[in-house]
């Protein structure tokens, strides 16, 4: 499968400073798909921060929900890496990740939803992509 014309590629959070409010994505509307895994960038985490990441649901895109099990803990000692949160058949039309900073700081970089299984390919991509390209067998030259 071509990695541009098969999954939507949405940016869902922006970087956000070190600090220990929770915060939560935007939404994907998961309609015409089947699965989303949102990778989630951290920057640095201070000693002793208590940090994870989950992914809540909702019918309505209004009133959200965790989704039993989806929980990640990031360690303090887990700078400048990234989680990959997954899902599945989601009950509920919408979904968002949340990242729980508390007791000390955690800096996020980004957080980025990649939309799969998706009922009619190819997909748009979302209005944060700046630009895609898709390049079959491209012989040697000047790109």
């Amino acid at each position: 499968m071509n990695v541009s014309r098969g999954i939507k590629f949405t940016r869902v959070l922006d970087a956000v400073a070190a600090g220990t409010s929770d915060q939560n994505s935007s939404s994907v509307d998961m309609k015409s798909f089947d699965a989303c895994t949102f990778v989630i960038g951290f920057g640095a985490i201070t000693a002793s921060a208590v940090t994870s990441v989950k992914i809540q649901g909702s019918d309505d895109d209004s009133a959200w929900s965790d989704l039993t099990g989806t929980a990640i803990t990031v360690a303090d000692s887990d700078d400048d890496k990234i989680v990959l949160a997954e899902i599945n058949q989601p009950q509920q039309r919408y979904v968002r990740c949340v990242v729980d900073r508390g007791t000390q700081n955690a800096v996020i970089d980004f957080a980025v939803a990649l939309q799969s299984q998706a009922s009619v390919a190819p997909v748009t991509q979302s209005a944060t992509v700046l630009g895609s390209e898709f390049h079959q067998a491209p012989a040697a030259g000047t790109a």
